[in-house]
């Protein structure tokens, strides 16, 4: 009778299991995803939901637009190109690089002043015009398209000149985030993404850059060439158009 139980126990969990691994595609795939910094660790959160739903596994390299640039330009072996601007991909597009009808808007990032220290921002107008503090970080301009930004916005309020000596570049939006975030630098321009998730352990003070400061930073979404026959790339493209993935962009930070 024991041993009864036991069988039909074991033919339960194995029809389970087949249940299961039904809803998976037979041939689970793999690609690498090239992603500029600021949408990194959201990036790797929809790879995981993406993962769960369809099988397939997508690896994030995480780095400034310019430099994934250069990287595929060179013959880096990636597949998909998650930009932090919209231009970027459609350079690549224009090199034969990536698929022209596969590239898509999937985020507007915006801009927000952030320091540390709990009372220093108010009015971030204000502040940056009368440069009330000793070291301001962005990202480097000519590699990261939010460091672009952050060169627009100074343009505006016409301090850029002015604040030369006191600016710290990072390589990407993630080390210029830590400057600010280790003391190393007073306040830093940087995405609102990467700001939310440092208030989570410093929340410090912070200020929203109004849009009109700085030309939108729309990223967009890329195939490239090399993966035009990868189903789990091009998937991972079409889930980034879906209304979960939305909402997990948009709870990060991103308009």
């Amino acid at each position: 009778m024991e041993s009864h139980v036991t069988f039909r126990s074991l033919l339960s969990t194995v029809f389970a299991m087949a249940s299961l691994l039904g809803n998976l595609p037979s041939h689970a795939g793999e690609a690498r995803a090239a992603v500029a910094s600021n949408f990194g660790e959201v990036a790797r959160l929809l790879a995981q939901q993406y993962h769960q739903q369809s099988g397939h596994t997508i690896q994030i390299s995480a780095a400034s637009t310019g430099t994934l640039y250069a990287q595929i330009s060179h013959g880096a072996p990636f597949d998909v190109f998650l930009s932090a601007d919209d231009a970027t991909p459609r350079r690549l597009v224009k090199e034969g690089l990536a698929v022209p009808a596969s590239r898509s808007d999937y985020a507007t990032g915006r801009l927000v002043l952030w320091s540390r220290q709990p009372g220093l921002i108010g009015d971030g107008a204000a502040l940056l015009r009368n440069g009330q503090f000793n070291k301001l970080s962005i990202a480097n301009p000519e590699l990261a398209p939010y460091g672009a930004a952050a060169r627009e916005a100074l343009h505006h309020l016409g301090r850029w000149d002015a604040l030369q000596s006191r600016l710290v570049l990072g390589e990407n939006v993630g080390q210029a985030t830590q400057f600010v975030f280790t003391g190393n630098a007073d306040v830093g321009l940087l995405p609102r993404s990467l700001v939310l998730e440092a208030q989570k352990q410093v929340k410090g003070s912070s200020w929203l850059v109004p849009q009109a400061w700085h030309q939108p930073i729309v990223q967009s979404a890329v195939l490239l060439v090399r993966a035009r026959d990868n189903a789990a790339a091009k998937g991972f493209l079409q889930y980034l158009r879906g209304d979960e993935a939305r909402r997990l962009i948009r709870g990060h930070g991103y308009d």
